[in-house]
């Protein structure tokens, strides 16, 4: 169950999100990240449901090809919580750790991420408040 109440919630710093005055851009990143963290935590329900209420908020702030980019999204984050991190030094101490916060965070910042903002994120520089 995803939420969306969060993005029609009032502009007061510090009860509520700030993605409104981000760019679209930016809140599209942010909302890639937040699908890389529920898929990567889909066991954990909380860590799920509210990684996933998020990815719905941020979608009210974002203007991108509704079309191409769930696809193009799913893609990436499968692609990336499929690589096989190692560290020993970790792994002597905790077993089965699969690092998939570190993997989140490395699509986050990837150059993939940069070219799905540039082909599927309409007017990406652009900030939704100064539209709405």
């Amino acid at each position: 169950m995803l939420l969306t109440s969060v993005a029609y919630a009032k502009d007061n710093a510090g009860t509520s999100p700030e993605a409104g005055a981000r760019t679209y851009g930016q809140n599209y990143k942010d909302m890639v990240l937040a699908t890389c963290i529920a898929s990567a935590y889909k066991d954990d329900k909380q860590a799920a449901v509210d990684a996933g209420s998020s990815v719905s908020a941020l979608r009210d702030w974002t203007e991108y090809d509704l079309e191409k980019a769930p696809d193009a999204i799913k893609a990436l984050v499968d692609r990336y919580l499929a690589r096989d991190y190692h560290n020993p030094l970790v792994e002597s101490e905790v077993q089965g750790v699969r690092f998939d916060l570190l993997k989140c965070l490395d699509l986050y910042h990837s150059k993939e991420l940069e070219a799905q903002v540039k082909q599927l994120v309409i007017h990406p520089k652009r900030i939704y408040r100064q539209d709405k």
